[in-house]
């Protein structure tokens, strides 16, 4: 048997027992909920709970002495791990939308791709998506998640209410009008248990897809903003070789499912002409339509499919936040690094992300330029380029993405967050005991 086979009672909670659990046994392979998504990480907790209703959540919670929520799993650190139990909410996955209010609350089970046809249907859109549409959204909001677009904040900046069960086993509503609202948002799985969130929505509108090849980086030192206004979303893929930027991707809104003109020249860079995987060795099937063809809203704005495997499947991430107005610099700094850096990279992704009011957000009070790396499954020698990486990075006091790789200092970590003490106090506040802290919120929040 698999060393974590999932077993379920056919009773509801009494008596102190609970509903659903993956119980441990003996097996030298591990069980697909055993590892993180991209296999990088094999998770340590003993139990895994799969509650079907929030009252299962809150008497798990009370019955519990250290837990950590668990996504979709598509964290390349230890952010979700726990040396004890770990909880699934993905049975949590109610949908209701309040067309007067202009918003839908969801369970922390559901995903992007299953929450955005559903709300399409009525006539509604959120404002972003990110790359891929498989993630949950109670994961990507915990961890700043988000997509691209000067104007676009991350995923998190969409949230109006949320409901979280806290380490006494009480249920907690938070809103914007709260002060700790801003910090519990982000909360990075250390507030509480998340078992509903409520996100604004708008009109569904629809997008068009064009890629553009190899812009020369020489353009961005005068036109960065420029190019990465020129669409709704934007983002750029490279390998940092030849001083060029691979290709851009620019998604735009249309009305009227209009197919876009396409540009013969976009400063220098010229148009695909084929569909294209970022990676442009991989087959673009998996990858959502281009070559100007409109569609949905949440067809265009991810990078992927749903029904096909993101990015490039066994691979690792890492990801640092700047000031825009310093992305060039930051750029070629990291540019540098170039020889060191491709060997080991399947794709690097610059995308934008406007600031926000969230505590823990790494783009708190500052427009953003991210700079992703995709790297290949290559766990030594990607760990011991990223200090090298954050070295450079440095001068523009760049925030680690929560849920990927990083070796960023805990008291660098904590000086780059000027709202740091008050998230610690917020979480002193809801869990006095550390209930739901682990080893990386120990390290990097609190320097234990």
């Amino acid at each position: 048997m698999h060393k974590r086979d999932f077993l379920r009672t056919t009773s509801a909670i009494a008596g102190g027992t609970l509903l659903s659990r993956y119980a441990k046994a003996d097996s030298p392979e591990p069980a697909p909920h055993d590892t993180n998504w991209a296999g990088n990480l094999r998770y340590h907790a003993d139990r895994v709970f799969a509650p079907h209703s929030v009252e299962e959540v809150q008497e798990i919670v009370k019955q519990s002495a250290s837990l950590r929520a668990l996504g979709s799993r598509h964290s390349f650190n230890t952010i979700a791990d726990s040396t004890a139990s770990q909880i699934s909410l993905v049975h949590l996955d109610s949908i209701e939308l309040d067309e007067k209010a202009h918003t839908v609350t969801v369970g922390a089970g559901v995903r992007y791709g299953t929450l955005a046809p559903v709300i399409d249907a009525k006539g509604y859109a959120v404002h972003n998506l990110a790359s891929l549409p498989h993630i949950t959204v109670a994961g990507a909001i915990a961890t700043a998640t988000h997509g691209s677009g000067v104007h676009n904040g991350n995923l998190a900046t969409a949230v109006r209410g949320l409901e979280i069960v806290t380490a006494n086993g009480e249920i907690l509503h938070l809103a914007p009008d709260q002060e700790q609202f801003h910090g519990a948002v982000v909360g990075l799985g250390s507030v509480g248990i998340g078992t509903k969130v409520t996100l604004a929505v708008q009109p569904r509108f629809d997008m068009t897809q064009v890629v553009y090849r190899n812009l020369s980086m020489d353009q961005l030192e005068h036109n960065l903003e420029a190019i990465m206004a020129s669409g709704y979303s934007v983002s750029f893929f490279t390998n940092w070789q030849n001083n060029n930027i691979n290709q851009v991707w620019i998604k735009s809104r249309v009305a009227n499912e209009e197919k876009s003109a396409i540009a013969p020249d976009f400063y220098g860079a010229k148009p695909a002409t084929r569909n294209m995987h970022p990676i442009e060795a991989n087959s673009a099937e998996n990858c959502t339509e281009q070559m100007g063809v409109a569609g949905p809203w949440y067809e265009r704005m991810p990078h992927f499919k749903m029904n096909f495997t993101p990015s490039n499947g066994a691979e690792l991430q890492t990801e640092y936040f700047v000031p825009r107005n310093r992305g060039y610099e930051a750029i070629r700094a990291v540019e540098t690094l170039k020889d060191k850096i491709t060997p080991h990279l399947f794709i690097t992704e610059l995308r934008t992300i406007a600031a926000d009011d969230l505590w823990m957000s790494m783009a708190y009070k500052r427009d953003s330029l991210a700079i992703h790396f995709t790297w290949k499954p290559e766990t030594p020698a990607v760990m011991a380029l990223l200090p090298l990486i954050e070295e450079k990075l440095a001068p523009f006091d760049a925030r680690p993405h929560w849920a990927k790789l990083f070796t960023v200092p805990t008291a660098t970590l904590k000086a780059r967050y000027p709202k740091h003490d008050d998230f610690v106090a917020l979480l002193k506040k809801y869990d006095p005991k550390g209930k739901f802290h682990n080893e990386f919120v120990n390290h990097n929040l609190l320097g234990a």
